[in-house]
């Protein structure tokens, strides 16, 4: 591992370093400010002046959600409303949880690309010493434009100099895989495709993933790394979290396997209007996602063999997906919001 260069923070007690969180009231972004606050750093949450899906959340209500984190409001595209709103004083660690909040493409790259690099940017100018990137386990093989994005973001962290990083990226969130709890408890059948064996995950829960994130902040073996990251146990089929879920519902399973080739039509028509028709382009990389995530495991991808490997995907934490479908099926989805596109 290269010679950290600035890691001095590493050595004092968690008040004495101060920690700005991007994305802080996005899914895991509010976890990882309130991990850090447990462990007793100085906290900066950053957030929009309206955050939350649809701008819902005000920000009273942010600040009340953030009890020993100092909340901070302004524009992550805007440089001049970091500096003066998250880097009025000297910090020693930024963490990014910031994510487009469609995975369209325009704002992919907004999001992703240039308002992160903002971040960093503005981090470096007030003496930031290490970066911790949330990005995701799938840019492995990038085929949308927020996996593009986010790698594109991840390769100047390695080129900057002086300044540290911890790039982690995780596997499927537990709240990806709650979008059939609510119609499979009205009586609908779960829907896989090719016998729910194509594409498999070790999911992690908000929780643990903040935990790990938190990690990042003074363990020096993760400095300066990759980290994909997945849940406690074994990789998981569509199929095994198909019947993990009907157990929880107390129902006997009734699912449903479809060709992946189903979607193959509507995205390329899509695909192929978008060229003609600007306007169609973030319904076609929509489209794009979905079929994406119904083909594509979300562990380590082993570039010589040409295949995923659930044995190299480490895993981190306690909290299971059995667990989470069995407090879905009990309290509901609150809390588990799926984005503005519906589709992560």
């Amino acid at each position: 591992m290269p010679m950290l260069s600035n890691d001095a923070f590493r050595d004092r007690s968690p008040d004495q370093v101060r920690v700005v969180v991007f994305g802080a009231t996005g899914y895991i972004g509010r976890f990882v400010v309130k991990e850090l606050v447990q462990r007793g750093y100085n906290v900066v949450a950053f957030a929009r002046e309206r955050s939350g899906i649809g701008g819902r959340q005000e920000q009273e209500s942010v600040v009340a959600d953030f009890p020993g984190a100092e909340v901070r409001f302004g524009d992550v595209t805007q440089p001049d409303s970091l500096a003066d709103q998250a880097f009025d004083q000297p910090t020693d660690v930024v963490i990014s949880c910031l994510a487009s909040r469609t995975g369209g493409r325009k704002d992919s790259w907004a999001i992703d690309y240039e308002a992160t690099l903002n971040t960093y940017e503005q981090g470096r100018k007030a003496g930031m010493a290490h970066f911790v990137l949330l990005s995701a386990i799938c840019v492995q093989k990038p085929l949308l434009e927020f996996q593009k994005a986010k790698l594109a973001l991840e390769a100047k962290l390695r080129e900057g100099e002086g300044v540290s990083y911890s790039i982690v990226r995780p596997t499927a969130f537990f709240k990806s895989l709650g979008a059939q709890v609510e119609s499979c408890r009205k009586g609908a059948p779960y829907v896989m495709f090719e016998g729910g064996e194509l594409a498999s995950c070790k999911p992690i829960s908000e929780a643990d993933l903040a935990c790990f994130i938190a990690d990042c902040v003074t363990d020096r073996d993760k400095a300066n790394q990759v980290l994909p990251i997945g849940g406690p146990g074994d990789a998981l089929s569509a199929r095994q979290q198909g019947e993990m879920l009907f157990k929880a519902l107390g129902k006997k399973p009734w699912m449903i396997s479809l060709p992946i080739a189903l979607m193959d039509v509507p995205v390329g028509v899509l695909e192929f209007l978008s060229q003609r028709f600007p306007a169609l382009q973030d319904t076609a990389e929509f489209g794009k996602i979905g079929r994406y995530y119904a083909a594509e495991s979300m562990l380590v991808w082993d570039e010589q063999r040409q295949q995923y490997d659930s044995a190299a995907t480490p895993s981190y934490g306690t909290d299971t997906l059995e667990q989470f479908f069995e407090r879905v099926v009990r309290d509901g989805m609150e809390g588990q919001d799926l984005g503005d596109a519906a589709l992560f």
